[in-house]
């Protein structure tokens, strides 16, 4: 039976701490452990992974006296594990049942795959939704192709509590960049793209995604500000690389991130609805990213736009439209869900 450490971050979320443990310490097919990591919570953290620790052989706790903050919190749990797969688990999200087996069958399948991830369920509130249970099938892409696809669409396509390690990868790419405190998770995720394969569950949810009032997603998510940290990430990843891959692959991203910010600033005149920034920042910001844009056609549609107010009955169709389309896509738009 293969092994998985599961590093849980804590930071005053004692209230949901036993429905993660719990969810890991259920999970069937494989031989899991539990280190939870209390950064000087001001709640009763202390208490209460002390207690499941002393219910359960499986839970080791490691309490810090200082607040030492998310990234190094992460880090810490990430280096300390042993097992065959490690996953991160913040305290306030939650494994659906075999998620962890179909990940590592996944990967004992696949020697080349080092990640692997699947679809997260976002919920809010206590009650705890069904998960999907479909026949699981598999998804597995060559490295270079996988960060291919990231960089095309200008997106993160995972939210983080799916996400299944093989541990000597994680060990060999290394943690968190403590330069990248909002989307340090793309980053890593893309370096294990340039060592490994990367493999996904199909079919059946992988994990619980609590969203609530104090998850950054809440606190510091906006579009502009996304659309920034996303950047960084392709840059700390692809900048210094200097093949021409890696360049191609960045010119990639760059586009996208600029297509992108023009086209929510479009959306947004269209719709008569505020942005998160005004609409010349976003305009700035994608001729920064990706010069070539000011030569588009996408550009030359919100010139137009920006100088004449749209018709009413154009606004209420393009709001409707706005709507559908973030429901579909509302995953993409990930934040993991800490009180950091």
């Amino acid at each position: 039976m293969v092994s998985v450490d599961v590093v849980v971050p804590c930071y005053n979320y004692a209230r949901y701490l036993p429905t993660c443990v719990g969810s890991v310490l259920s999970q069937s097919g494989v031989d899991v452990r539990v280190l939870i990591i209390n950064d000087a919570s001001p709640d009763n953290t202390r208490q209460v992974a002390d207690g499941l620790a002393q219910s359960d052989s499986r839970i080791r706790v490691i309490h810090h006296e200082t607040n030492k903050g998310h990234i190094f919190t992460y880090n810490e749990g990430l280096e300390a594990a042993t097992a065959d797969y490690v996953v991160l688990l913040s305290a306030d999200d939650i494994l659906t049942p075999g998620a962890l087996n179909r990940a590592t069958q996944l990967m004992e399948a696949n020697p080349s795959v080092g990640l692997v991830y699947g679809h997260p369920r976002t919920f809010q509130g206590d009650t705890v939704p069904a998960p999907r249970t479909g026949k699981a099938t598999w998804t597995v892409w060559k490295g270079d192709d996988w960060l291919g696809l990231m960089c095309r669409s200008g997106k993160n396509f995972i939210i983080c509590p799916e996400v299944v390690m093989r541990t000597s990868v994680q060990h060999q790419i290394g943690g968190y960049s403590s330069a990248l405190p909002y989307s340090a998770d793309m980053e890593m995720w893309m370096r294990a793209a340039k060592v490994s394969d990367i493999g996904r569950v199909n079919g059946t949810d992988q994990a619980y995604y609590r969203v609530h009032s104090l998850s950054m997603q809440r606190s510091v998510a906006g579009m502009f500000f996304d659309l920034k940290i996303r950047l960084l990430a392709y840059e700390a990843v692809l900048k210094e690389d200097l093949t021409a891959t890696a360049k191609r692959l960045l010119e990639q991203a760059r586009q996208s991130i600029a297509r992108t910010a023009l086209s929510h600033a479009t959306s947004s005149i269209r719709c008569d609805e505020p942005l998160d920034a005004d609409v010349s920042e976003y305009v700035d910001f994608a001729v920064a990213a990706y010069p070539d844009i000011a030569h588009s056609r996408q550009w030359r549609l919100l010139q137009r736009i920006r100088s004449a107010r749209p018709h009413p009955i154009a606004i209420t169709v393009a709001r409707t439209v706005r709507r559908v389309r973030n429901s579909l896509q509302y995953r993409h738009w990930r934040w993991r869900g800490t009180e950091w």
